[in-house]
């Protein structure tokens, strides 16, 4: 199943719109990457994207570099577990990581503030 970006094809009556040309294919996107905690290694997935970039999608995270804001020094943590997720209520039950989740490190409680599924890395600042 693909995932269609462009212009829609109704009103927000209900109505048609006269549409000019078909769908393009650089208009497809693609499901998001839901972000789990591994339980031996991480998961990785290389995908090519428009020009021909590559984009490095993390299905499953083991990992996190925790910022300490107070001595500004960075860790890499293990993650015990997800505690909030205010993206997605349902998230936080199904330990999804998204950008903005509350997770469980071996130094703390931590918020994520890179994005797993675009990035290929979580990077963490420790909350105190």
């Amino acid at each position: 199943m693909s995932y269609y970006q462009g212009r829609d094809t109704k009103k927000p009556s209900g109505g048609r719109l006269p549409y000019s040309r078909e769908k393009r294919k650089y208009e497809l996107g693609s499901p998001p990457i839901e972000t789990s905690l591994a339980k031996e290694s991480e998961v990785r997935e290389n995908v090519r994207t428009y020009g021909g970039n590559k984009k490095i999608k993390l299905k499953e995270a083991l990992f996190a570099n925790v910022t300490d804001p107070s001595t500004n020094t960075t860790k890499k943590c293990k993650i015990l577990r997800v505690k909030d997720n205010p993206c997605n209520v349902d998230y936080a039950r199904r330990g999804i990581m998204t950008k903005g989740a509350i997770i469980e490190t071996e130094i703390g409680t931590a918020k994520i503030t890179s994005r797993p599924g675009q990035n290929g890395i979580i990077n963490a600042i420790l909350i105190k």
